[in-house]
């Protein structure tokens, strides 16, 4: 040993017995001369020399010394010794060649290895069981000073109360115990759900492979010795300690996981790679309707969750995307299919794959989830409004348009024909201005009803828009159109319309155009119907006339060549008069009741004082007596013989004029004018307008221009081209009838509106009836995410402006907000009640035939 410790470095004292020893240790302990450090070996018996010389040492001469004892593994004496003297190290003999490195660490000891790890976190709990009370309280000592809380317990039994009561990370045994071992300790708390996540670990005196075997046998993670150096001893405690703090920080990770994941809305649950579910949280469960998670872990996804279609087809293994995916790794996004709750209920959904990996190995996937009931309702719904009249429930005029042209389709692949009618209600007008509007929506739904009553399931009815109502009648005959006709228009006639304590008859003119192989297009035959339903109405009403090559060519030419003349005759004389319709802002909008009308816009402008006065520019023809002309009674004409062009650049003049005279104004003025297709074809509009805006000496941020979604725009580029050089004066773009197609959705990319006004129809239901609120809700969620403006049309109800701002519309026009009137002025910041007296005389006049006006 002398000679180990020699060529280490270490000058070495050798002495031959415990004599000599006990001599040198009185000597220096009257002297100043003194060692640093005794490397001692532990006798095999004890006697009087044995015990003076190690009570030298243990007593206050000598206590601060450090003493390297060489023992045998299984000298209690030795350990018991070693445990109640600081400073001491225990090494067996059979390990005499780590004396060195044992007696440098003695002599400077690395605090550092010798820190407490209770800086990662609170300090562990142990339980140490032992029947020597010695040993209890030596380690006890050792390991409180390491940083650990310590509990004893003398035996099994009293352990194994104390590990069942109270809450220990760690359970030291001794393996060698009176009446019971260890191991059946560590057995126990190991099969016990209580104590199963202790950490066991068995210390014992007897360094033997018999004791190691049957300790880690029994399930102890560790043998520790009692003849160990403590350094080594508290080493292997730190490192089951860690295995503690990392299982505890993986626990604390899961929770905060399961904690996010029982927080997140969609339901979410794993599978292993055979489908098995593994994890599933809280709104999963809901959507399922599960109320504990252990009716679904280990169950098999497919097997309990989507097994089969929505309409409760089964779905074959082999051909279950989801099945397929969890088996694979592989990711699934967007995939749309139906789970199936504890009940047996389908539940649409839409939900994505994410296959999981640890440590670059596949373990499973993770899917997400949600229900898509509601979505799959609205956009039923959108389409339901996308294809239907909302205040009649028949289709609309998108829709019809659509069955017709592939009906003419069919026609062409046979020698079949079919009828197309035209129906326009007579003297609609009438009941609509004498008993109201209630009466005439009223007359319109009880029409819809009776000539529904006549269809056969073959049949196609829509209503066009007003007081028209259209029919396809497949597979008939040309000559029989008079008697079915006929059928249709004494369905109307057969009772009268009761309303209001008065009744009115019921009659119809009807026009007809056979549909065959030789029909050239869905145009031609709407034409045509059209044109004979005008030959009934002319005729007396209450008709049916059936279209003919030449009475309609002669009537249809009369009647263009007629109002073709009449309107050059407008633009050379002036004859054109423009009116203008207030658009006012929905903030701040106060419950009207029936108090709506011309006093509204001025009463919501007040409240909105920053807003400017934005008016709708609409557009005029007086006849030969003065009276005033709405554009649906020239505007076809002028279509056909390519007038707007010219029509819109008059607008365009007499609308920048008429707000050269307000430009001075305490208030803003905003204009939106009108632009037919034809003049988006116009590539000289942008200058044109531009002069205007430099001789009138306005702002252009002024001008909006609408255009009209129902007028297809054959050129998309070159409207693009028109619009985008107008654009650069800095006005504004608007889309008309927002809401009546889905063809509306590629203008907002195509012509890139600032403005939506969404379509008047859509807001006739409201505020009660909910598909209308949704829709409208629906378009308004649409336009803001797109950033857009959106304006509320055809507001008859001043009831409904309320609905319109919960929607979230930002402006609104009609006539419940104030009708259209002949001159541009520009209201005060307050509202000055009594001026819409002046001007009531005006308004009517500006609204000379009817009051759904807005447009040209």
């Amino acid at each position: 040993m002398s000679v180990l410790l020699t060529q280490r470095g270490f000058g070495v004292t050798a002495l031959g017995s415990l004599d000599d020893t006990y001599t040198l240790l009185m000597r220096a302990a009257g002297s100043t001369s003194r060692f640093d450090a005794v490397v001692i070996g532990w006798p095999e018996y004890s006697d009087g020399i044995a015990e003076d010389v190690f009570g030298l040492l243990h007593g206050a001469l000598f206590e601060h010394l450090p003493v390297l004892v060489l023992s045998d593994s299984t000298s209690a004496a030795a350990i018991n010794w070693r445990m109640t003297r600081p400073r001491t190290s225990l090494l067996p003999w059979a390990d005499f060649q780590e004396a060195p490195a044992a007696l440098s660490h003695l002599l400077e000891p690395n605090t550092k290895d010798e820190a407490p790890i209770s800086d990662d976190g609170p300090p562990l709990r142990m339980l140490l069981v032992d029947d020597s009370a010695t040993v209890r309280a030596a380690f006890s000592r050792l390991l409180s000073k390491d940083g650990f809380i310590v509990e004893t317990a003398s035996g099994v039994a009293e352990g194994l109360n104390k590990l069942r009561s109270q809450t220990f990370d760690i359970a030291v045994v001794d393996y060698f115990m009176p009446g019971r071992n260890g191991t059946e300790l560590i057995a126990e708390l190991r099969h016990h759900p209580q104590t199963a996540r202790v950490v066991p670990a068995i210390i014992t005196g007897a360094y033997s492979d018999d004791v190691i075997r049957a300790s880690l046998a029994s399930g102890a993670v560790e043998c520790l010795f009692k003849s160990e150096a403590k350094e080594l001893f508290i080493a292997r405690i730190n490192s089951l300690a860690r295995t503690v703090r990392d299982r505890k920080a993986i626990e604390s990770e899961r929770r905060r996981l399961e904690g996010i994941l029982s927080s997140v809305g969609d339901g979410v649950y794993m599978v292993d790679p055979e489908g098995g579910i593994r994890l599933i949280n809280p709104a999963a469960l809901d959507l399922l309707g599960y109320s504990d998670a252990d009716a679904l872990l280990g169950k098999n996804a497919y097997e309990a969750v989507h097994y089969a279609h929505e309409d409760g087809t089964l779905i074959p293994r082999g051909q279950c995307p989801l099945l397929q995916s969890y088996a694979r790794g592989s990711e699934l996004t967007g995939w749309q299919t139906a789970f199936w709750t504890q009940t047996g209920r389908a539940v649409p959904v839409e939900c994505t794959v994410f296959p999981m990996r640890v440590d670059g190995e596949r373990s499973g996937s993770v899917i997400a989830f949600r229900d898509v009931s509601a979505r799959r309702r609205l956009e039923a719904d959108l389409r339901w409004a996308a294809e239907h009249d909302t205040l009649t429930k028949l289709h609309n005029r998108h829709w019809f348009e659509r069955q017709l042209e592939e009906e003419i389709a069919r026609l062409r692949r046979s020698h079949q024909t079919s009828l197309l009618l035209f129906m326009d209600v007579d003297r609609f007008k009438y009941i609509n201005d004498t008993a109201g509007h209630g009466a005439g929506d009223q007359l319109l739904i009880e029409v819809a009803q009776r000539l529904k009553l006549r269809l056969r399931g073959s049949d196609h009815l829509a209503r066009m828009g007003g007081d028209e109502f259209a029919l396809i009648l497949r597979n008939v005959s040309v000559e029989d159109y008079q008697n079915l006709a006929d059928g249709f228009r004494r369905a109307l006639t057969a009772a009268p319309f009761s309303y209001g304590g008065k009744s009115y008859r019921i009659t119809t003119s009807i026009g007809v155009a056979a549909l065959d192989n030789r029909t050239l297009s869905p145009s031609e035959a709407m034409a045509q119907a059209d044109l004979a339903c005008h030959n009934a109405k002319n005729s007396g009403r209450n008709q049916t006339a059936v279209f003919t090559p030449d009475s309609g060519e002669r009537a249809a030419m009369d009647r263009d060549l007629g109002w073709s003349v009449r309107l050059e005759e407008a633009l050379r004389h002036n004859l054109f008069v423009l009116a203008y319709q207030p658009i006012v802002p929905l903030e701040g909008i106060l419950s009207e009741g029936s108090d709506g009308g011309n006093e509204l816009w001025r009463r919501q402008l007040a409240r909105n004082p920053e807003s400017p006065a934005m008016f709708e520019v609409l557009l005029r023809m007086k006849d030969s007596q003065g009276e005033l002309i709405l554009p649906a009674a020239f505007m076809p004409t002028a279509e056909r013989f390519g007038m707007m062009r010219d029509i819109d650049r008059w607008v365009i003049e007499n609308a920048l004029r008429d707000l050269r005279n307000v430009r001075d104004s305490a208030r803003p003025v905003s204009l939106t004018i009108n632009l037919h297709t034809q003049s988006l074809g116009d590539t000289g509009l942008a200058a044109y307008v531009t002069n205007k805006v430099v001789e009138y000496d306005i702002d252009a941020s002024q001008l909006i221009f609408e255009i009209t979604e129902s007028h297809a725009i054959d050129d998309v580029a070159g409207a693009q081209r028109v619009l985008h050089d107008l654009r650069q004066l800095a006005l504004r773009i608007a889309v008309d009838d927002f809401g009546t197609g889905f063809s509306t959705f590629a203008y907002l990319r195509q012509l890139e509106a600032d403005i939506l006004k969404i379509d008047g129809s859509l807001i006739q239901g409201l505020p009660h009836d909910p598909l209308d609120r949704t829709v409208v809700a629906a378009l308004t969620s649409i336009a803001e995410a797109a950033g857009k403006i959106t304006i509320a049309e055809c507001v008859e109800d001043p009831e409904a402006l309320i609905a319109l701002l919960e929607c979230g519309v930002d402006l609104a026009q009609g006539n419940a907000v104030g009708q259209p009137r002949l001159h541009l002025r520009a209201p005060p910041l307050i509202a000055v009640k009594g001026e819409e007296a002046d001007e009531e005389q005006e308004t009517r006049r500006a609204q000379p035939v009817e009051k759904h006006s807005v447009g040209k």
